[in-house]
């Protein structure tokens, strides 16, 4: 393999760098072009004494990281909802707190995730992917949630995600707390003839009846194992552990038949044979599986900005190497949730989220999942 100037590539690269350089090489650069000229075009040429002629004097696409409007990865904001079919990925917060037991600031979530996401380029090294180059990604801004009323927000959620998921774009949702995640799940499995399975990273079990005597973050599982087609023997909850497990939640799993695997399962059978189990549990008889990662299944030290930190968590690149395989599998959509930027120090929960959803779209990319049309 030589470089695109012709010159062979030398020896001295590491084995992922060399097929990393190499796959860079193959990548079009169509949709860089389109977004330059896009740029030109509404944002006017520069200044004469701008010498990179490709700038413009409005800053229109991804370019400077510092400015521009906050949407996520500065992908289009689309107004009339009712067009989200025609993107691959369709981005939607479901700013809601109102399920939280102890520290709020959820419903923040989804601005600071846009917020950091301006940080990030469309381009993967180790993946060797360009989202920009693969398929197209729209905001759809917020669900509107009803503060102080679970049952409303609960019911716009599931018509939101029921929405863009009927549409045929892949739904990324910007949590807001757990709780969202009984709703999001409804959402999609009114939209299936089959099954729903669901991968769950976490540190809690979130599968009580009820918290507080209302249906809070820490029982989305036990209402959406409720729903016929989403059965609990497809729900696998991958990091479970310490000292914020309540038993009825323990008590509800053990009776119902959800497999749990604690970050010591994960770390002593290996990553890869760990996410294997997790997708032979969650795509067993299903139809689509549904990814529900809680940042705080990650050690305390790197997600301080959520609700209730637990330390001995994954480390960053135990998770993202879970994402990589369990990605490799198509998936119905995405959540991140319990990301509460006031908590946060600079920022760092809300850009582990953000790097957790780049590279399932960008593993989900690699592997022909999307855009849908490609693993159709």
């Amino acid at each position: 393999m030589t470089e695109s100037s012709g010159r062979p590539l030398h020896d001295n690269y590491g084995p992922e760098a060399r097929a990393a350089v190499e796959r860079e090489s193959e990548l079009p650069t169509t949709g860089w072009e389109r977004e330059v000229a896009r740029g030109l075009e509404l944002g006017l040429p520069a200044a004469d004494s701008v010498v990179d002629r490709r700038i413009p004097t409005f800053s229109r696409g991804e370019l400077p990281h510092f400015a521009g409007i906050n949407t996520f990865l500065k992908a289009p904001f689309v107004e009339d909802v009712r067009t989200c079919g025609e993107y691959d990925v369709v981005v939607l917060g479901a700013p809601f707190d109102g399920g939280t037991t102890y520290r709020p600031g959820t419903r923040f979530g989804p601005q600071g995730i846009r917020k950091i996401s301006a940080l990030y380029g469309p381009y993967n090294f180790e993946l060797g992917v360009d989202l920009r180059e693969s398929i197209t990604i729209a905001d759809l801004g917020d669900v509107f949630t009803i503060p102080g009323n679970i049952e409303k927000t609960f019911d716009q959620i599931s018509k939101a995600v029921g929405h863009v998921y009927s549409s045929g774009a892949f739904p990324v949702v910007l949590g807001g707390d757990h709780s969202i995640g009984y709703p999001t799940v409804r959402g999609v499995s009114e939209h299936l003839s089959g099954n729903l399975g669901i991968i769950h990273f976490d540190r809690h079990v979130d599968t009580q009846e009820t918290d507080l005597d209302e249906r809070m973050h820490t029982t989305p599982w036990f209402h959406a194992t409720d729903i016929p087609n989403v059965p609990a023997r497809n729900l696998v909850q991958i990091g479970i552990g310490g000292w914020q497990a309540p038993r009825p939640g323990v008590k509800i799993g053990r009776e119902r038949g959800t497999t749990i695997m604690t970050v010591t399962d994960c770390v002593e059978m290996g990553i890869e044979a760990a996410a294997q189990r997790a997708l032979d549990v969650a795509w067993d008889g299903a139809e689509a599986v549904w990814l529900s990662f809680d940042v705080d299944c990650l050690d305390a030290a790197f997600v301080p900005g959520t609700g209730w930190p637990e330390p001995g968590g994954f480390l960053p690149r135990e998770v993202l190497k879970f994402i990589q395989l369990v990605a490799a599998q198509p998936l119905a959509g995405i959540e991140v949730v319990e990301c509460s930027p006031p908590y946060d120090h600079a920022e760092i929960t809300s850009l582990i989220a953000t790097r957790v959803i780049c590279d399932t779209l960008g593993c989900l990319v690699r592997a022909g999942h999307l855009p849908r049309s490609a693993g159709d």
